[in-house]
């Protein structure tokens, strides 16, 4: 029998020693940039040009100068790879039809021939449109889960607790995939699109499901083995689920382990998004949710507090 319970404390530093980074890698890109990650034009509108086959990369320079000559002043090109062929992904504001036509001919004549891979164009009121509508579905997302789990364990003693205790291991793994994105943002230039809302979602989803298998195998312990106590009930659960949750989560894992690696460079974002978010939403669902549960039975967030304040008091006295 593993001690899941007991270990509580050092469980939650762990996730504290997770998302710290990212939080404070999202502080940095808030400061240099003005947003907590990078966002693609799904969000902010504009234009992500992507061209392959050319002979050389340009600089930035290079490639603001002939932007520039058609009143686009916010041009930047990141080098790409694909397949072993050289190309380059212009983001910018918003570039019309006929302008683009302009812009490569210009481009033609610094870099040679090249193959248009992609080129993506959307207004700065669609991309409001879609920041909004994203806030508003984890929103919705949210309260929906606090909502179905306390009446789905209306029987069980303080259910309330189960529904917010979810919620919690759901943001954690919110803030992880959120805190990771900011540190490829910075490192790798990633871009947070509408498929990462979509990883977002389905990770929520995934991450409350293994929590629920979890909170009702409580629930029929709390019945069955009455008269033990609360922490042992919860451990008894967490180790006659661990198998299941550990080898469903195998399963996906292994599958976007694969994508990652040959699924090509269209959904690589999206699929280590799920990754990562995979691996938390497990993480949190067997170390964390049912956990927290514990805390709250014996109120220990609240003698914590009644500590720090009590040391206060006798320090301001002394």
């Amino acid at each position: 029998m593993i001690d899941f319970v007991g270990k509580r404390y050092l469980y939650f530093l762990l996730s504290l020693l997770i998302i710290v980074p990212g939080m404070i890698a999202t502080g940095l890109h808030w400061v240099q940039f003005g947003t907590p990650f990078a966002l693609a034009i799904d969000f902010t509108g504009g234009t992500n040009w992507e061209i392959i086959d050319i002979a050389r990369v340009p600089t930035t320079d290079e490639v603001r100068a002939i932007y520039a000559k058609y009143g686009i002043r916010d041009a930047v090109p990141q080098p790409e790879t694909l397949e072993g062929r050289q190309g380059v992904l212009i983001r910018s504001s918003e570039v019309r039809p006929e302008v683009k036509e302009q812009i490569a001919g210009d481009l033609r004549a610094l870099l040679g021939n090249f193959t248009e891979l992609r080129f993506e164009s959307a207004g700065p009121s669609i991309g409001t449109e879609v920041s909004r509508s994203a806030a508003v579905a984890v929103g919705l997302a949210s309260v929906a889960i606090l909502l179905f789990l306390t009446y789905s364990f209306r029987k069980a003693p303080h259910a309330f607790r189960y529904g917010v205790s979810a919620i919690i291991a759901m943001l954690h793994d919110v803030l992880v995939m959120l805190g990771t994105a900011s540190i490829f943002s910075l490192v790798l230039g990633w871009q947070v699109d509408a498929l990462f809302l979509t990883a977002l979602l389905t990770v929520i989803g995934f991450s409350v499901h293994d929590t629920i298998v979890v909170f009702d195998r409580i629930r029929e312990n709390l019945v069955r083995l009455r008269g033990m106590p609360f922490d042992n009930v919860v451990n008894h659960s967490i180790m006659q689920t661990l198998d299941r949750s550990i080898n469903t989560s195998l399963v996906v894992l292994l599958t976007l382990t694969a994508l990652t690696l040959f699924g090509g460079v269209t959904i690589q974002h999206f699929v280590v998004a799920m990754l990562i978010g995979i691996f938390s939403g497990t993480y949190s669902s067997i170390f964390n949710a049912a956990q927290i549960l514990v805390v709250w039975e014996h109120g220990e967030v609240g003698k914590f507090f009644r500590r720090l304040l009590g040391r206060q008091t006798q320090k301001a006295t002394a």
